[in-house]
């Protein structure tokens, strides 16, 4: 069972993927801005790290960025999951270093292959 973060201001969000992550058989962690999700993923090191863009406080773009600048966080898989969906918003999270997009409205089997090929 790894531990799978799950950063989104809006709760119902962070609860659905919750659900997704927890039926794959694994664990959920929250936080609801990326000044915190930064701070978690340091202390608790998830296997997998589910991110939304748009978010007070520090954003997922930034927060995103600052774990694949840090040596010690570097390697943890951020996922974007956002309703920012353009072709030029996921090209300025591949910037940041996501290692992929999921795009809101997202479907459960979305989700249940992205953790399958990270965590597995």
């Amino acid at each position: 069972m790894a531990k799978i973060l799950i950063v989104d201001d809006v709760e119902t969000d962070r609860l659905l993927l919750g659900g997704v992550v927890r039926k794959a058989g694994h664990e959920p962690l929250y936080a609801n801005d990326g000044d915190v999700a930064v701070q978690q993923v340091k202390a608790s090191k998830p296997a997998l790290v589910f991110m939304d863009v748009v978010m007070p406080k520090l954003n997922g773009f930034n927060a995103c960025r600052q774990l694949k600048q840090d040596a010690e966080t570097k390697h943890i898989p951020v996922v974007l999951v956002t309703s920012k969906g353009t072709e030029s918003d996921k090209f300025w999270g591949s910037k940041q270093g996501a290692d992929e997009h999921i795009p809101k409205p997202f479907t459960p089997q979305q989700v249940t292959e992205v953790i399958r090929r990270f965590v597995g």
